[in-house]
């Protein structure tokens, strides 16, 4: 058995029934259950349908998300997140970079790391050397001025947290963030790289060891097991290439917001949706929520 789970924009609130019924009576799906009215609803299918993601296209463009699951242990016991431009809306690397007098060329290396056309080691590497300099209050003043949370996030957080599950901010950016956004969303703890400083002024080094793609995955695995669950119940969300190994271990491995080619290897992409739609994905439904 399968749940078939289709999702709008909170903001937008569209999601219509006569779309929600067109999609479940081509599949000959079951009873379509709101989880909330114009946002999201599911249904039951007896298998999953080869035209997937023909129908996932022609929602996308009418800005609707489609995302299809096995009915069985979909609320998850352990969210592990990204942060830059999943959790928060922003690269802070980048933001730091503009700081820094190296914006576009920071940002620009940034772009092709998250799609995997760089390698990620080499491109932290050479961004953050090119911070050298720059002064430790500049990190504060970002947070303060540049930061800002992804729409739905403090909600799912404490859903989740109230519902038992252990939260992990785990980024391939720096403790220097991660600290602050752990404090703000009220995640269990943070994983993340450190920005070497002498002198109130950062070096232009990341502390070893670098905090990569490998060390995503080992995460998942390092924080399941401290929870006594298996990788089957953990739930991540990413969108860049660093994300791709702990997606794809993970029960659930959301895409949200990816990058193409991350998205292409994702069996859950989300494009419309807010955070939210990860406890709309859990069948978690709005009455339910711990609003912040």
């Amino acid at each position: 058995m399968h749940v078939a789970t289709l999702l709008a924009n909170p903001a937008r609130a569209d999601l219509d029934r006569t779309t929600v019924e067109a999609v479940r009576d081509g599949w000959g799906g079951g009873e379509v259950r709101w989880l909330s009215p114009g946002i999201a609803a599911e249904f039951d299918l007896p298998a999953a349908p080869g035209t997937l993601w023909q129908r996932w296209e022609e929602l996308q463009a009418t800005g609707i998300d489609l995302a299809l699951q096995p009915a069985g242990g979909r609320e998850k016991r352990v969210l592990v997140a990204d942060m830059d431009s999943t959790m928060i809306g922003q690269e802070c690397i980048d933001e730091l970079g503009e700081r820094a007098g190296f914006g576009p060329k920071i940002a620009s290396i940034t772009r092709r790391a998250m799609n995997g056309e760089l390698d990620f080691e080499s491109a932290l590497t050479e961004r953050v050397a090119l911070m050298k300099g720059l002064p430790v209050a500049t990190i504060a003043e970002v947070l303060a001025d540049r930061i800002t949370l992804t729409p739905g996030g403090p909600t799912l957080i404490a859903t989740m947290k109230a519902r038992g599950a252990w939260t992990a901010l785990v980024s391939g950016g720096f403790t220097a963030f991660t600290g602050p956004v752990t404090a703000r969303l009220g995640f269990d703890e943070n994983r993340a790289n450190r920005l070497e400083e002498a002198d109130g002024r950062l070096t232009g080094r990341v502390l070893p060891p670098i905090l990569g793609r490998q060390a995503k995955v080992d995460a998942v695995h390092e924080i399941a097991a401290a929870r006594g669950v298996t990788p089957a119940e953990v739930l991540a969300v990413g969108d860049g290439a660093n994300d791709l190994g702990m997606l794809q271990l993970a029960g659930t491995g959301v895409a949200l917001h990816a990058k193409p080619s991350v998205a292409a290897q994702c069996s859950v992409r989300l494009n419309h949706t807010d955070l939210t739609g990860l406890l709309y994905l859990q069948g978690i439904a709005a009455r339910d929520f711990v609003e912040c």
